[in-house]
């Protein structure tokens, strides 16, 4: 896996890179700054952008804003957003375009190897990896109109769940249910928010982008 990390802390960022090796991913490119990210995408081309969201020289929003300018030259590009700040307009603005992986992780919730690289290779994968508490935040201020309102209390629970990449058997557990029961929640929230047939990780992402752009 090819990956192109923009990180401004110098120790956090040989950090991420010293990590993603360990687990056979190439850091393609290693940028600093939000002005270099663009560049090094579209030269790089990588399998997933690993983002900031505040980077030099302000500190604002660079790394989310260069993101999406690379995602419109590169339509589809993964990115994970990492960062400890969640910038709720430009978030929603990744979300909205429905194409490729999307993560978005709080570093102080990232608490081992494992939940980080698993979140990378979702998120390359074109799935979702988003915290909970990045979830909560992007849902505090927006209704859910038609045709999510269809949606049961439970199958809420479960589409919030799904937003955090859990799979059928996790969901299953975090529920205290059958994951058959968890598969037919999943297929009700398919039915009602009238996604076509697709591939059914196509579809959890479009069931995903669906409720947190709500």
């Amino acid at each position: 896996m090819r990956v192109v990390l923009a990180e401004d802390l110098f120790l956090l960022r040989q950090g991420i890179i010293q990590l993603l090796e360990a687990y056979d991913c190439e850091v393609v490119a290693a940028v600093d700054n939000g002005a270099d990210l663009g560049p090094a995408i579209a030269e790089h081309r990588p399998d997933i952008a690993v983002v900031d969201v505040r980077l030099p020289p302000t500190f604002t929003t660079e790394g989310l804003q260069a993101a999406l300018l690379a995602r419109r030259e590169q339509p589809g590009l993964p990115i994970l957003v990492l960062s400890q700040h969640v910038e709720q307009m430009y978030a929603r603005e990744l979300l909205a375009d429905g194409t490729g992986g999307i993560g978005y992780l709080l570093k102080d919730s990232v608490l081992d190897d494992g939940q980080f690289i698993d979140a990378v290779r979702r998120v390359a994968g074109g799935g979702t990896a988003m915290d909970p508490a990045v979830v909560a935040q992007l849902m505090t201020s927006h209704s859910r109109d038609e045709p999510l309102s269809a949606l049961t209390a439970r199958e809420r629970e479960v589409l919030e769940l799904m937003a955090e990449g859990c799979s059928n058997n996790a969901i299953a557990q975090r529920l205290t249910v059958t994951e058959g029961a968890a598969a037919k929640h999943i297929s009700s929230i398919f039915s009602k928010l009238m996604l076509p047939p697709s591939t059914d990780s196509n579809r959890r992402v479009l069931a995903v982008l669906a409720y947190l752009n709500a």
